[in-house]
């Protein structure tokens, strides 16, 4: 399209002149070479994803279509509408064990009703500007979260590694495996090949992390392991069960029927549909965050970011499709290939879509263990012990935050866990808010002791204070400084009080400002 320049002095109407303004920004997109560096960056996201969509489907406890769908919504839809132009969304294997729960409690029909539900409480979220707001959960939290759920995918593909069906819980998992991996290896087999399929995919991936050229740094690890065992299995006509994709994908959409509206009002369905809303929110902000660390370019935009991923979470439910985030491997993948702008984000869901429809055979040829493999190599990743070490820098206590949100996610189950990382994080911000340094010197003055406070004294440092009291000897004249006291509550005021009323007993006395002591005190007005 050929779009001069105009004069300063020439004045067309504004729709004209808009059109002229859009243009010129096509005009350079495609001078600058910025089409060129999406297109190869839609190519790596896409063979990045194509593997994962499918691996997180079957762990998730459902069709590898379902995963496929959520891929393609997340490329096209929310990449074309999304806060984050490098981000790339789709299914996330942090949701997977919520799914597989779902699923297996409640049947497949209920998942489109609590992945659209979620979506709404996104969309709404974003409309009213509370983007911001899922950010406030502790990176501790967030870290545990991830850690959690990379050893629970890792104890649940275990067993798919060897054709094997997983249990329910992770520590079921794990107490399962010893005798699972003994009948795959003594019983020889499907289960023994499938073994080997999924061994020889994680240690392909390995040493090409290790030793890939630099001059082929944007070729997955995943993709070259999925194409070198598939080929393997081919030729040797190995017997191992295959990943099972429909001729037409859109056939296996089920729109919810009428009837199903119903349960959008049961408690299982409000309670997962939050859940699935909070821990997908904070999951795409905070990885929306990490990938505004790694480019220079556009600054997300959280509110819309939240209400883009709602919009898509809604259409996946409304197709029965997996539930979606942000994903930080397959967004790092992208700003790593050179993506300038989000039609990288874009042309990788129309990659997705292109290639299960008209390709679908191909990926029938691939052996689930070798997408288990894939799992598990991605959650060992996510669990990064050396992440104690760089939380230690901000306190133990934000470590053992870590490790505690961790075991309790292995322990319990997914919201349990992140709950009691929370509760553990508001815990340690009391305590820290709550410091309180208590002084008793002595004074110039003969007979008389000065006592300090410095911080906060709140009902936490009752027992501090009160044996602090107790030290004063008899006959002796209390002199305490308030000054650098930020904030009393009622517990320790009424300790300082009775202890006041009560010294002439012993002989003592306390003399202190009560009307600055008073203005400390939460809920009185601080007025001079």
């Amino acid at each position: 399209m050929n779009c001069p320049k105009l004069p300063r002095t020439c004045a067309l109407p504004r729709p004209w002149l808009r059109l002229h303004e859009e243009c010129i920004v096509i005009r350079g997109y495609f001078s600058q070479g910025l089409f060129g560096r999406d297109l190869l960056g839609s190519i790596v996201v896409f063979l990045v994803a194509l593997p994962l969509c499918m691996g997180i489907a079957i762990a998730s406890g459902m069709p590898p279509a379902a995963g496929l769908i959520t891929g393609i919504v997340g490329g096209i839809v929310v990449g074309a509408i999304c806060g984050s132009p490098l981000q790339v969304s789709g299914p996330a294997a942090g949701l997977a064990v919520l799914v597989f729960e779902l699923v297996r409690e409640h049947g497949v029909a209920a998942l489109g009703p609590v992945v659209a539900l979620a979506g709404l409480i996104q969309v709404v979220a974003g409309l009213s500007r509370l983007g911001v707001w899922f950010r406030m959960i502790s990176p501790a939290v967030v870290a545990g979260m991830l850690s959690g759920i990379g050893i629970l995918i890792v104890a649940s593909q275990l067993h798919v590694l060897i054709d094997a069906v997983p249990k329910a819980r992770g520590l079921e998992n794990f107490a399962a495996l010893p005798a699972a991996l003994h009948d795959a290896i003594s019983g020889g087999g499907g289960n023994l090949a499938a073994l080997l399929v999924g061994v020889s995919t994680i240690a392909i991936m390995l040493a090409w992390e290790k030793l890939r050229p630099a001059s082929l740094r944007f070729v997955p690890g995943a993709l070259l392991a999925v194409v070198a065992v598939t080929a393997a299995v081919q030729w040797l006509g190995t017997s191992v069960n295959k990943v099972e994709v429909p001729s037409n994908l859109w056939a296996t959409v089920t729109l919810p029927a009428f009837d199903s509206l119903g349960g959008l009002l049961q408690p299982y369905t409000l309670v997962a549909a939050f859940t699935f809303a909070l821990i997908a929110s904070a999951e795409t902000l905070l990885s929306a965050a990490a990938v505004d660390r790694m480019h220079s370019g556009v600054r997300t935009r959280y509110d819309r970011e939240l209400a883009a991923q709602g919009v898509g979470n809604l259409i996946c439910g409304v197709l029965g499709a997996l539930p979606m985030t942000g994903v930080i491997v397959r967004s790092a993948a992208n700003v790593q290939a050179g993506s300038a702008t989000r039609v990288a984000t874009i042309l990788h869901g129309g990659w997705i879509l292109v290639f299960a429809t008209l390709l679908p055979w191909l990926m029938r040829m691939t052996p689930v263990a070798c997408l288990a493999g894939i799992l598990v190599y991605t959650g060992i990743k996510m669990v990064n012990l050396k992440q104690i070490k760089s939380l230690a820098v901000y306190g133990r206590g934000t470590a053992l935050i870590y490790v505690a949100t961790t075991l309790a996610i292995v322990a319990t189950d997914l919201l349990a866990g992140v709950l009691i990382g929370f509760a553990l994080s508001l815990l340690r911000l009391a305590i820290q808010s709550s410091r309180l340094k208590v002084g008793l010197d002595a004074h110039h003055e003969s007979g008389t002791q000065l006592l300090q406070l410095d911080g906060s004294a709140t009902f936490l440092k009752v027992p501090a204070l009160a044996r602090t009291l107790e030290r004063v000897p008899p006959n002796t004249r209390v002199l305490l400084e308030v000054d650098r006291l930020r904030h009393v509550d009622q517990a320790c005021l009424e300790l300082l009080t009775d202890w006041g009323r009560n010294a002439p007993v012993r002989g003592c006395e306390l003399v202190v400002d009560w009307h600055a002591l008073h203005r400390r005190v939460e809920g009185v007005r601080k007025a001079a």
